[in-house]
């Protein structure tokens, strides 16, 4: 699986959470009986590090989403941003810019271009203000 692939996946499995409050582990093993995902360690480590920072990757998020509480930002550019914003801020081999790209690609395939423009935005200001 590429990198792309498996950030496509992580993404995914970050939007399912949204809509379930079980644990991580239990939403990998259902993607893996469900959907026959089978989650390399990028997917792993990005997905459960997600939500082991959700506090602090949420506070970037609503500290940077300027006007807007994190309440309002729609379910799948959340997901993308949460996924953006660990690469960014935990996985040092990853280049900030691919991070970037990646996140307004996600975004364009699943959500709007506002979105896409929204999250760009965030992750821009996410960069400068390091």
């Amino acid at each position: 699986m590429t990198r792309k692939m498996a950030r496509e996946e992580a993404f995914i499995l970050t939007f399912e959470k949204a809509f379930n409050d079980a644990p991580t582990e239990e939403i990998l093993e259902l993607a893996a009986d469900v959907r026959g995902l089978e989650a390399d360690d990028y997917i792993k480590t990005v997905f459960r590090g997600i939500f082991e920072n959700l506090s602090d990757i949420d506070n970037e998020i609503s500290g940077n989403a300027v006007g807007w509480k994190i309440e309002r930002i729609s379910k799948t550019a959340l997901s993308v941003l949460r996924l953006a914003i660990f690469e960014i801020k935990y996985m040092d081999d990853i280049p900030e810019a691919v991070s970037v790209n990646e996140a307004v690609e996600l975004c364009k395939k699943y959500a709007t271009k506002e979105d896409a423009s929204f999250v760009n935005g965030i992750l821009s200001t996410v960069i400068k203000k390091g």
